[in-house]
């Protein structure tokens, strides 16, 4: 299965862990940046579900929705790699995360909506609440990374044994079997 390297992915369980997606192939120099400019973050925003309009953006929003993503990767790799915690990541998801999200409403048949129109910097503090959340919470321990040795993504396994290995079964879980096939077919 073929798919665009700069293509977003939703795979990581929870909108700050897909977050920490819009950067891929980590392993490569620079990687890839899924979202190099104002209006890519604009259009995650979207994808992610957490608005359905374009939010206007700017270049000083758009480093700080970059340092907040580190910050977190960072610090949910950590977690997966039994590391030390960073003081300086957790200062800026702390900084993001004290910031007012959108405000939601209960509408008259009973479903949560956002109130007004919301910022950048107010979607930034849901994603990094939603972080604080994650990694305070007692799901932290469930936080993986991608076993494909050409994946860098993070994502919570929820599987009932907590033995997931992939970030996505469709590419690199199936990607991994075929070459594990592909070497005991050669072996053979």
């Amino acid at each position: 299965m073929l798919h665009d390297a700069a293509a977003f992915r939703f795979v990581g369980g929870r909108v700050s862990v897909d977050f920490t997606a819009t950067h891929g192939l980590r392993w490569r120099d620079p990687g890839v940046e899924r979202i190099p400019a104002p209006a890519d973050l604009a259009r995650w925003f979207i994808a992610a579900g957490l608005t359905d309009s374009t939010v206007p953006d700017s270049a000083s929003t758009l480093r700080g929705a970059h340092e907040l993503r580190e910050a977190l990767y960072r610090l949910m790799r950590g977690r997966v790699l039994g590391a030390p915690v960073d003081r300086r990541a957790v200062e800026v998801v702390n900084r993001w995360a004290a910031k007012a999200p959108p405000a939601v409403q209960l509408t008259a048949d009973g479903k949560a909506k956002r109130h007004g129109a919301p910022t950048a910097g107010s979607l930034l503090a849901l994603v990094a609440r939603d972080g604080v959340d994650l990694l305070g919470g007692p799901h932290a321990d469930r936080l993986r990374e991608c076993a494909s040795h050409t994946c860098t993504l993070l994502y919570l396994d929820t599987s009932r044994a907590g033995s997931r290995r992939w970030c996505a079964m469709q590419v690199c879980g199936s990607r991994d079997k075929m070459t594990r096939y592909r070497r005991r077919a050669t072996a053979r």
